[in-house]
């Protein structure tokens, strides 16, 4: 009895903790990376086809970031060079081939793709990341180069593997000549990041050698292993760009998404628990160093694998890099295209992903996901696309602060004022006051609550426009008449620190005449 009456007391203590838990498990972190890859390399994703029209490729990147914001992201990773070419105007290589069917081949004057793209995802709330391959310089044996490629000029610079055509990153020249390349987009564009994918020394093939012998004895930088020597030659350009960035502008961000394994147990004990492809010593890529040395802000591990894979599970490679982030961002590439494919029998599953997405919410050292790629979105991972907009993104997400760049809030946006007409209700305010480092503002967030709701904006669910412009009105049309409702309007940086909240302001709606 007295057992009994035990229990009972402590499940009356413990209840209300359980009916308070239960609610907060459920809302969405107001904080959280949540991107896609949009590849433009043979059309992928964008444009469907070389040479449309400019109003044609124009309509179909506003449907693409359309239809990422109604799914919940908050950054588009836009491939702006995807082999020595470019998606921009501003640049000293040719304009790619897949933008209007020849490479050289310039669209209608006064249009620049990432111009437009950094606009309009601004507008809706997404940063826009410049993704980046660095070394490959063509995709295969028979592509036409232009007579403005890199390759025309400097042949020198470059080996061929597998057909395609390579920088060779040994060379010094190389790698400078890429840094100002990069450069080029820091700026003459106001991005919010630059990207690399995992393509740094090609994948093996069989059969295929990589012929940089000379470069080794020409620039050996006292190495003596040729392996080790070309782990170093990528750590040189990642280091140099990590300086160069942020000596132009503080706020760009650098990040970098290798192959999901560094290395393997069996190689070095520092490594995962995992028994397969090793990004150190496949690709000589060293990209847990990058992390630990701070030449990085985030690395985003394309971890394309499910929880059941016998070489790589997805959990044991989730919590190695959570466990290997050294005070940087983590955020876990999403194989989004491989839903429903043979690759592995749980890919069959359409719960796989959104499970993935639970577990790395769970561990708080991981900030979130990038898809690969958009249209897998739409069409394969549709299922996945639907779980985002109706259930894991249904609430927006600012994306993570980045304090080591910058910790220092804007002020709270001036004067606001609500006035209810009939289109809706009407939010004026003024800039900021600049804060001790200048800033004043590069965008807002607009909260709106409903009469007798707690005032807070720890709660996502709240917000109803985020804008990464520097814009001072918005017409809240989603409400309804005869309804009391009060407002809030807070100020964003560039690395999206969130100021204090302005108002709150209070509105009545009239009844519908």
């Amino acid at each position: 009895m007295l057992k009994n009456f035990l229990y009972a007391l402590l499940f009356l203590t413990v209840l209300p903790y359980i009916l308070n838990a239960q609610p907060l498990a459920k809302i969405a972190p107001k904080r959280e990376f949540r991107g896609v890859w949009v590849a433009t390399v043979t059309n992928i994703d964008w444009p469907s086809k070389p040479g449309l029209s400019v109003d044609q490729q124009k309509q179909e990147l506003i449907g693409i970031l359309e239809r990422h914001k109604s799914q919940g992201m908050n950054a588009i990773i836009l491939q702006v060079r995807p082999a020595a070419d470019a998606f921009y105007a501003k640049s000293r290589e040719p304009w790619s081939q897949w933008l209007m069917g020849k490479q050289g081949l310039a669209p209608a004057p006064g249009y620049d793709p990432l111009a437009f793209a950094i606009k309009e995802a601004h507008f809706r709330g997404m940063e826009l990341h410049a993704w980046f391959n660095p070394y490959r310089a063509s995709m295969s044996s028979s592509t036409v180069l232009s007579e403005n490629h890199a390759y025309r000029k400097h042949p020198d610079w470059f080996f061929t593997y597998g057909g395609k055509k390579q920088f060779d990153p040994g060379i010094p020249d190389v790698r400078e000549y890429i840094v100002q390349v990069i450069l080029d987009v820091v700026k003459g564009y106001d991005i919010d990041g630059i990207h690399f994918d995992d393509y740094f020394y090609p994948y093996k093939l069989e059969g295929q050698t990589i012929n940089d012998s000379n470069t080794f004895y020409k620039y050996p930088n006292n190495f003596s292993d040729i392996k080790d020597w070309r782990r170093n030659n990528v750590d040189m350009l990642i280091k140099q760009l990590d300086d160069s960035i942020h000596h132009y502008k503080k706020w760009v961000k650098f990040g970098v998404s290798p192959f999901g394994i560094w290395k393997n147990k069996n190689e070095d004990p520092e490594g995962s628990a995992t028994s397969g492809l090793s990004n150190y010593a496949e690709l000589f890529a060293d990209s847990r160093k990058w992390v630990r040395e701070g030449w990085v802000d985030y690395i985003n591990p394309q971890i394309y694998f499910t929880f059941t894979r016998r070489v790589a599970p997805y959990g044991v490679l989730v919590d190695w890099w959570s466990n290997n982030t050294f005070g940087r961002h983590v955020y876990i590439g999403q194989g989004a295209y491989l839903v429903n494919s043979r690759a592995e029998a749980a890919w069959k599953n359409l719960s796989e992903i959104p499970r993935q997405i639970r577990y790395l919410r769970d561990n708080n050292r991981i900030q979130g996901s990038v898809f690969f790629s958009s249209k897998s979105l739409s069409t394969v991972a549709k299922a996945v696309g639907d779980s985002l907009k109706n259930d894991l993104y249904k609430y927006p997400a600012l994306p993570p602060q980045m304090p080591w760049l910058d910790e220092v809030p804007p002020n709270e946006p001036q004067a606001l004022t609500a006035d209810a007409l009939k289109d809706g209700v009407h939010l004026k305010w003024q800039l900021p006051l600049k804060a001790k480092d200048g800033e004043t503002a590069s965008g807002f967030v607009v909260y709106r609550f409903n009469e007798g709701e707690k005032i807070s904006i720890l709660d996502p669910k709240n917000i109803v426009k985020i804008s990464f412009e520097d814009y001072l009105s918005f017409i809240d049309t989603s409400i309804e008449s005869g309804k009391r409702y009060s407002y809030l309007v807070t100020a964003l940086d560039r690395l999206k620190n969130e100021s204090e909240p302005s108002g709150p302001v209070g509105i009545e709606v009239p009844l519908a005449k």
